[in-house]
């Protein structure tokens, strides 16, 4: 786990706050909703950050099933977060750190090491003012140095464990200017049988923030279709804000254009209004209209990629599934993606119906992932890939299973498997390097954040990145056998990525496009950047489609993750 800063927040730093708090039920899309109101931000002209507040009591979401929550999104620094983190990611183009995620976990731990220390002076630790303090500090601290910092509060207004939270959220409007504090609400907006916008669920939802002090500047209905005017009004009326601050946030068919809608709606200029930001903003000739321009851009044809994983959850690969259609926009044309579920092909598909769906597609993505449920469907789809010519992209879990593939249809050693899967397999090609051996908790062995690997020339590993090295974000424990390393050499299996003894990248010398990385790419994915493992997997899946796509440009350049992360 990333260190924690220890960097005492100067109040003489000016910033402006936009917190976005949810009412009525979880899953609205408030993350949406705010990355859209910073991604409109950025385009007038303004730094923005933004930290996400996740109330419950895990220091981080490393452990978390991701039938939870959805995938595990792994920061730069090697902070594990919530896939929120990588929506804010993805729209604003910055990288955020372990610091722009506050837990209940990590703010009690913190406060209750400081209580063992004696730094409280012999002081009762309490929830006020303890606990909220180190809230406010954590966020003050998160948005320094930027124009603006969107504090998305997770869960939903009423739920115990976010009481603390919004006791901050009332003490942080308390202490700020009024033109430096805005708080935004998202409801939802349901439909009666008549077919009538219901606003009642939001009505509550309000009287509930308002019971603890908290009054909403800004209201965000959540419909299938925009709010009808005399919607609009009732909220305004019934919810004590001005008519002009409420806003449709209608259903959309892809989420990169929920910015387009809010900016119709008028959202960003209200909200620069309110934060008297009007006055420095960029003339709205002259504000980046790169995003509106790469999400409406011509797109021609469509693809089909299998995705073949355990868990049937859209969001469980998030990242994957958008760095699929990054990919797409850059070459312009539609990615449908297609889940196969490796459990069921081995164990439970009598009709074959995901072997079916699995050769109808043109790409195989193995994603990553733990434990040993689903790895024989998933080593199986490889080996489809493998020996009929389909392009092939194995990311972590997908690399190692590649691997013993491999071993066991190629080498001919049958038995092997990874030392995750099967402790007692003879031939471990997947272990535990030794100095890993000692584990002092459920991420003391993970190799964690940005890495560089070495890419050797002349592969297609260093077409594919246009360079030698390449800096990417990991998140695993295991890795490929040293001991093993002469058998695979001997074979069209070549190592071409490596760092130190690890080994990063594999790619078959005798196949279209066949890829596999330890690292997990998707992570640096960005719509206006696609990652170029990604890239060219669907230049292959579109030459074995025949699909030539819609001509947009050139690839925009990669940047720099910076230096090495050691975790």
């Amino acid at each position: 786990m990333p260190k924690e800063s220890d960097t005492e927040y100067d109040p003489t730093l000016g910033n402006k706050f936009i917190f976005v708090t949810g009412g009525v039920m979880s899953g609205l899309g408030k993350g949406i909703t705010a990355a859209s109101t910073g991604r409109l931000l950025k385009n007038a002209g303004f730094d923005v950050t933004a930290v996400k507040v996740d109330p419950y009591l895990n220091v981080d979401a490393g452990t978390m099933n991701p039938y939870q929550h959805g995938e595990v999104y792994v920061l730069k620094d090697g902070g594990e977060v919530d896939l929120d983190l990588g929506n804010y990611e993805r729209f604003l183009d910055e990288d955020m750190t372990f610091d722009h995620n506050v837990t209940t976990g990590k703010t009690y731990k913190h406060v209750i090491e400081k209580e063992r220390a004696g730094d409280y002076l012999g002081k009762t630790v309490q929830v006020i003012p303890h606990i909220t303090d180190d809230i406010k500090r954590r966020i003050r601290e998160a948005a320094e140095g930027t124009d603006v910092c969107i504090v998305e509060i997770g869960g939903t207004v009423g739920d115990i464990e976010g009481m603390p939270y919004l006791e901050a959220l009332r003490q942080f409007a308390h202490e700020e200017d009024e033109e430096d504090f805005l708080l935004t609400h998202v409801t939802l907006v349901p439909y009666s049988k008549n077919g009538e916008q219901k606003t009642k669920p939001t009505q509550h939802s309000v009287k509930e923030l308002r019971s603890i002090g908290l009054q909403p500047d800004i209201l965000v209905g959540r419909c299938e279709d925009k709010l009808d005017a005399e919607t609009k009004e009732k909220i305004a009326l019934f919810c004590d804000v001005a008519t002009e601050a409420v806003f449709s946030n209608p259903d959309v068919e892809d989420i990169y254009h929920v910015p387009l809608m809010v900016e119709e709606e008028g959202l960003d200029e209200y909200v620069m209004q309110e934060l008297d930001l009007l006055g420095t903003a960029l003339p709205v000739p002259e504000r980046d209209n790169s995003w509106r321009d790469l999400v409406t851009r011509d797109r021609d044809g469509s693809v089909d990629v299998a995705l073949v994983g355990k868990y049937d959850l859209e969001d469980a690969y998030m990242s994957v599934n958008e760095a699929l259609k990054h990919a797409g926009l850059h070459a312009g044309i539609d990615v449908d993606v297609h889940w196969v579920d490796s459990d069921e092909m081995v164990d439970g598909d009598d009709d074959g119906e995901n072997r079916e769906r699995l050769r109808e597609c043109d790409g195989v993505v193995v994603p990553g992932g733990f434990g040993s449920r689903g790895t024989q469907g998933k080593i199986e789809a490889i080996r489809y890939a493998r020996e009929n010519d389909v392009p092939f992209l194995g990311l972590c879990l997908g690399f190692q299973m590649a691997v013993v593939e491999h071993a066991r249809n190629v080498l001919g050693y049958e038995d092997a498997d990874s030392a995750e899967m099967d402790p007692d397999t003879p031939d471990p090609v997947i272990d535990i390097l030794p100095e890993q051996y000692e584990v002092n908790d459920m991420g003391g062995t993970m190799r964690l954040g940005a890495h560089q690997t070495d890419i050797t020339p002349g592969t297609l590993a260093a077409d594919v990145y246009d360079a030698n090295v390449c800096t990417e974000r990991h998140r695993h424990r295991y890795e490929v056998n040293p001991e093993y390393f002469e058998d695979f050499e001997e074979t069209p299996l070549v190592f071409s990525g490596r760092a130190g003894n690890r080994m990063e990248i594999l790619e078959h010398e005798d196949h279209p496009y066949f890829l596999g990385t330890q690292f997990h790419p998707e992570f640096r994915s960005r719509p206006g950047r696609p990652s170029p493992p990604f890239v060219a997997l669907l230049d292959a899946v579109m030459e074995r489609a025949g699909v030539d796509g819609a001509d947009n440009g050139a690839i925009d350049g990669d940047v720099d993750e910076g230096e090495e992360v050691t975790v």
